[in-house]
Order: structure tokens, then sequence, then C-alpha cells
């Protein structure tokens, strides 16, 4: 296997979740100052010019994060990264969804890429408001589905993953303040040796 990721962005969880399995796998960092995401040799492999993007080893690629992560948990089951029972699996999913599709995707994208949603600048500090209010929205109800909790479906899972990389952008690059349960569970999932090799693989320890 082979992980296209960019340092610090979204494919950090699936990076996590391949250290948490423990098996070999390649790493190819994508230059985005550069954009190779859009040069021939990477859109060949995922003509969506974006990661994280895992080729397998029969040479096919799988791209968006909750089809990879679902993939993985699947065909490592060993490593315990999907909850076995139906209503915890389907906790995990939904916290995962929630993480990529609106805090990330309608969140994020607003905070970080204001032109997307407003081509007039001086509509930009709106947008990112706005962007900022999702998150934070995102960040109090992520805090009511881990109270009592260590993790998100009561054991580390495929949503912790994707709730890391989101705590990852909010605490350690825009440095907005965690509520109490989220602020915990980041903390706990810096402490993961598997985390701690991310990070530092990526060039991420001292940001986060």
């Amino acid at each position: 296997m082979k992980l296209y990721y960019m340092p610090g962005a979204c494919s950090l969880g699936i990076h996590v979740l391949l250290e948490e399995i423990g098996k070999p796998y390649d790493l190819h960092k994508i230059d985005g100052a550069a954009r190779e995401q859009y040069g021939p040799d990477f859109t060949k492999i995922n003509p969506k010019s974006k990661v994280p993007t895992l080729t397998r080893d029969d040479g096919s690629a799988l791209t968006e994060f909750p089809a990879i992560a679902v993939w993985l948990a699947r065909k490592n089951p060993e490593a315990g990264l999907m909850p076995a029972d139906a209503d915890n699996e389907a906790r995990a999913l939904e916290a995962m969804d929630y993480a990529v599709s609106t805090m990330h995707m309608q969140g994020f994208s607003r905070m970080f890429r204001p032109v997307n949603y407003a081509p007039t600048e001086a509509d930009h500090d709106k947008v990112k408001a706005r962007g900022k209010e999702i998150m934070e929205n995102g960040l109090a109800l992520m805090d009511k589905a881990l109270e009592g909790k260590e993790y998100i479906a009561g054991k580390f899972s495929v949503a912790d993953a994707a709730l890391f990389y989101v705590e990852f952008w909010a605490a350690g690059r825009m440095k907005m303040p965690l509520p109490k349960n989220v602020a915990a569970h980041y903390e706990r999932m810096k402490a993961r040796p598997a985390v701690k090799r991310v990070l530092e693989q990526e060039g991420l320890a001292a940001a986060a």
C-alpha cells in the first residue's frame, strides 16, 4: 500500500490508521505549494487531485477519507478500527461523516478558502466567520458525544482518526479553544504511539 498525503491535511487521519494497523506501507508526499496534485503523474492515480489517496497492492486507488478508513478497518479486523456491534459502528460512522463532511468541508473549507464561496473579497470575512461558526458548533456536538467516554464509540475507531485531524486544524493551526471533552480527546490522541509517529513523520510534532 502507498498513502499519498500532504503534511497536516485530512490525510493525517488515514496516516494514523495505517500506523495503528502496523503493517508495511509506503508514503508519498504531495507538494501542495507546487500544486503537484494537479500534475499528470498524480492525476493518473487520482483525477480528483486531492488527498488522501491510497494505492493498494493490486495497483488500484481508493479515494475519499470515509471509503479508505472503512476499507482499512474491514481488511484489518484485528486492529479493531471499527466497533463490532451495530450501534457503536453506526456511531463511529456518524461521527466520521460529520467530521469530514460538515466540520471539514463546510466549516474549515470556508475558513481556509473563502474565495470558493464568495468571489468578492469584501465578503470573505463573512464567509470565514460562518465557517468558524460551523466548526464551533461541530466541536460542541462532538464534545457532547464524548461525554463520559475516552473515544467516540467507546474504544478507538476510525471516527477518532477523523476527529483528530479537525482537532489538529482547530487547536494546532487556528489556535481555537477546544471544549473540555474534545480537548481531552485531542490530548489522548496525541499520546497514542501511532499518532506520535505520524506527527514526527509529517514534521508536525511541534505544531500539535
